[in-house]
């Protein structure tokens, strides 16, 4: 089985993506998305992740969760935050066609800031909005403005008042730091991936090189080890 895929073959698989090849050549396609040559190069070592890679990844871990034990998750695209602030409400109010977010348990905002990826969860069960940043910045406003964001939600879904005095909004300082300028964008799926999990996040920077190359296997086999 793929679960039990021996190191070296994985190796081959990886430096076979990252090899020669038409860069439009799609590797993986699946959640409407497509992924293509170009994109999984950009896990390589030290380069920046982009839209795409991050976006897939996120579909991979919503329908890991939905198998027996996992918590409820929603994965809102790369392209949702921008999206709320240029436009507010109105501008998103139809990504949630079909999904109710106050049945959901977790709820993942990946967040692009011009040249830094950043995480934010909102945790329905526990009412808690939390910014994740591998370099440490506190994220008050946008976790002000997702609160924001749920409160017109509920309004307009099930016309109900999210009461923000019952929420708890903070920036996690015990949270493993990236020590380059480039891994920003594997923290975030790795934070999404421990959190999606309700585990504790334990990785640190030295685990970045492999979770990039474990990355590519996963993305192509449309399957998280």
């Amino acid at each position: 089985s793929p679960l039990n895929c021996p190191f070296q073959a994985m190796e081959k698989e990886v430096s076979a993506a990252f090899g020669k090849g038409e860069p439009g050549e799609i590797l993986s396609s699946a959640f409407k998305l497509k992924v293509t040559r170009e994109d999984i190069c950009t896990l390589q070592q030290l380069c920046w992740l982009n839209d795409e890679v991050i976006n897939f990844y996120m579909n991979l871990l919503v329908e890991r969760s939905k198998k027996e034990g996992y918590p409820a998750l929603h994965a809102f695209s790369t392209f949702f935050y921008p999206k709320l602030c240029s436009g507010g409400y109105k501008a998103v109010k139809r990504w949630t066609r079909g999904v109710d977010l106050f049945k959901q348990d977790l709820i993942l905002v990946p967040i692009h800031l011009r040249v830094h990826w950043t995480l934010l969860v909102i945790d329905v069960r526990k009412k808690t909005i939390k910014y994740f940043d591998s370099l440490g910045q506190k994220g008050d406003n946008i976790c002000k403005t997702l609160l924001q964001y749920l409160q017109e939600e509920s309004r307009e879904k099930r016309n109900l008042e999210l009461a923000a005095s019952e929420w708890v909004l903070c920036s996690p300082e015990e949270i493993p730091q990236q020590t380059n300028g480039s891994d920003c964008g594997v923290f975030v799926c790795k934070f999404a991936d421990s959190i999606s999990r309700d585990k504790p996040i334990t990785f640190t920077q030295e685990h970045m090189p492999y979770f990039r190359r474990k990355m590519v296997w996963e993305i192509i086999h449309q399957q998280l080890l």
